[in-house]
């Protein structure tokens, strides 16, 4: 991640640690939810969620040598309101998010037998996510923005997620931007291209006197043709009141006109002086 995204990432999680329960049974579960990661190692890795230790154990819960010694935690019988307190405690514990390259990833990193565990609970909120072993411990995954945005919105990420979804959103403009500058400016140079052709095509019929024997439409197509070679197909249609199929027709005669013509003079330059010789 550049350094502005990982700067942005940890203004998400100091606002979602920065989130005061109101009720004591979210408070427990917030604190069932970080447990089990030694106090040392919090305030080493994240002094916010350092901070937030602090100030649960001083609302009321009991300080050991983990993190917060709460009581076990009952998702089964849980509140909504709980559950979501648990999975806040549970994502600043053990929880990583990389925006890197416009991509974004969310994992928990937990204990082996628990990643199971808490894909199923994720799963019982509406958060579906993978899981799988790596170097002996579990990692329970998100890559959906969407769900990943779902998530940090409910575990009190607001106006830093709106940050990251803003980014986001300018990222993909200006990639779509891109897009369809390329697109253009290959179309533009296809369209030069063949212009390029059609006015060779037009010069050689009309040197030959070929050219007053065709059509009114392709004589016509070809003096606008001659007139506007930037236009583009659609524009002569309009300006010469045709349908832009007929005037794609005509340019396209013009063109192989040109090439059968210059396989039929070769052809009369070889003949011509066998029937001189007959005679």
């Amino acid at each position: 991640m550049s350094r502005s995204e990982r700067d942005l990432v940890a203004a998400l999680r100091a606002e979602i640690a920065a989130v005061d329960p109101s009720r004591a049974c979210d408070r427990a579960a917030e604190s069932a939810g970080l447990g089990g990661t030694p106090v040392r190692t919090v305030a080493a890795r994240r002094s916010t969620v350092a901070r937030l230790l602090v100030r649960l154990r001083r609302s009321g819960s009991r300080s050991s040598g983990t993190a917060v010694d709460a009581p076990p935690f009952d998702w089964a019988t849980a509140a909504d309101h709980c559950r979501t307190a648990w999975l806040r405690g549970r994502f600043l514990a053990n929880g990583s998010l990389s925006l890197a390259g416009g991509r974004t990833h969310l994992e928990f990193v937990v204990p082996l037998a628990e990643a199971p565990e808490l894909a199923a609970r994720l799963a019982q909120v509406g958060l579906p996510a993978s899981f799988r072993a790596r170097r002996g411990r579990g990692v329970v995954t998100w890559k959906s923005g969407e769900t990943i945005g779902t998530f940090l919105r409910r575990i009190g990420g607001g106006a830093a997620l709106l940050e990251v979804e803003a980014r986001q959103v300018s990222r993909a403009l200006r990639g779509e931007l891109n897009r369809v500058l390329n697109a253009e400016s290959a179309n533009l140079q296809r369209a030069v291209g063949a212009a390029g052709r059609q006015l060779a095509a037009i010069e050689d019929l009309e040197a030959d006197g070929r050219l007053r024997d065709q059509p009114y439409v392709v004589r016509v197509v070809a003096a606008a043709r001659r007139e506007t070679p930037e236009a583009t197909l659609g524009e002569l249609a309009e300006r010469l009141a045709l349908h832009r199929s007929a005037v794609q027709r005509a340019l396209e005669r013009i063109e192989k006109l040109t090439l059968h013509a210059g396989t039929g003079r070769r052809r009369r330059r070889l003949v011509r002086p066998a029937a001189d010789a007959h005679l």
